[in-house]
């Protein structure tokens, strides 16, 4: 006999696991900080629009944005740029802006250029030095500055303007340098590790095939005592090149200076070249060999600037890059279209084997 009771059916229930709820949580806050991160995009481009339209002129493009840095209670429209050198001067991006030391100054010194209003620079240099070439590149910049647009770029140096720092603070107008700055350190270096003996601890034995005996000149596997004399004279030869530019920068930057400052300023001492022995120097001794023009601080460097452009008082423009999303996402991290990196917190050495560099030696570690 068939019993009326249905068939047992199995029952099925929903239930949340705790890895879709750690999922569902994780989106949740993913979109919070993510709209979050665009509230504060819009309030800080609304929040710069009143310096934006502060002057007229004003220079700015897809990148880029005049913002006003400080006023000095101007009664005029003239403005005066500050451009900083910040960190390793390097043709690489070596930041968050995605851009080298060398280009940004560029694209500073066109915009600053293209200003009728901008009648000046004023460059802060807080630098150990950086790369031979991007270097050479902004100090070109500078002197092509100038001379195509009569406009005066004065170089404040900070705690630290040496090597590379100074060479870029060489074509300047006028040099102002703090009692205390380090400064100096004229010459050139190039950096690199033989770690043969550490292979041959732990076993390991190099294969190389080359199409030269010079193909593997600066190779770390190389044992110390199979490096050629003609190897080591090469380097030797590039170094002395760069070494010899470094000094006729520096020659032909102050005596450009004194031609047109009237003879004020400070010149060059006639020993100079003895201490262009790679020391460092304090701002006083940068001084008084004739290095820098004047001692004090960026508030000196602006009164001097003032006495240059023959004004009193200026506004003070910078040029900074747009805030976008993507800056603040890399508060995380940094992405582009192919890979994504994330800091771990380890600081590695931003110094790369094989370039030549105009660095400070207390910044090589």
């Amino acid at each position: 006999m068939e019993s009326d009771q249905p068939p047992n059916v199995p029952r099925v229930r929903l239930v949340q696991t705790a890895s879709s709820s750690s999922r569902g949580r994780g989106w949740f806050f993913f979109s919070l900080v993510l709209l979050i991160l665009l509230g504060v995009t819009w309030l800080g481009i609304l929040g710069n629009v009143g310096n934006d339209l502060a002057l007229k002129g004003t220079s700015a493009d897809g990148l880029w944005k005049e913002t006003v840095v400080r006023d000095n209670a101007s009664t005029n429209q003239v403005k005066v740029a500050l451009i900083e050198a910040d960190g390793i001067i390097s043709s690489l991006s070596l930041s968050s802006s995605r851009e080298g030391m060398a280009s940004s100054i560029k694209r500073q010194l066109q915009l600053a250029a293209e200003d009728e209003n901008v009648k000046g620079v004023l460059l802060r240099i807080d630098s150990p030095g950086g790369e031979v070439l991007a270097s050479d590149d902004i100090y070109r910049e500078i002197q092509r500055f100038q001379g195509e647009t009569g406009k005066p770029v004065v170089a404040s140096l900070s705690g630290l303007a040496a090597s590379g720092g100074y060479y870029i603070a060489a074509p300047c107008r006028w040099i102002v340098a703090n009692p205390l700055t380090i400064t100096g350190s004229i010459g050139v270096i190039l950096h690199s590790y033989n770690y043969r003996g550490l292979l041959d601890k732990v076993g390991v034995q190099p294969q190389v095939f080359k199409s030269g005996r010079f193909k593997d000149m600066l190779s770390g596997e190389k044992p110390p005592d199979e490096i050629l004399p003609e190897t080591r004279k090469m380097f030797q030869t590039m170094i002395d090149e760069a070494f010899d530019r470094f000094k006729e920068v520096v020659r032909e930057g102050r005596s450009w200076a004194q031609s047109q400052n009237n003879g004020d300023g400070k010149a060059l001492s006639r020993d100079w070249e003895t201490y262009a022995d790679g020391r460092i120097l304090s701002g006083n001794q940068a001084f008084e060999f004739g290095f820098v023009d004047e001692l004090g601080n960026f508030d000196k460097a602006s009164e001097r600037m003032e006495e240059i452009l023959g004004v009193q008082g200026f506004y003070l423009v910078q040029y900074q890059r747009h805030l976008g999303l993507g800056d603040f996402l890399q508060l995380f991290g940094s992405a582009d279209s192919n890979r994504i990196e994330v800091d771990l917190g380890f600081d590695f050495s931003q110094i790369q084997a094989g370039r030549l560099y105009f660095l400070a030696p207390n910044y090589l570690h």
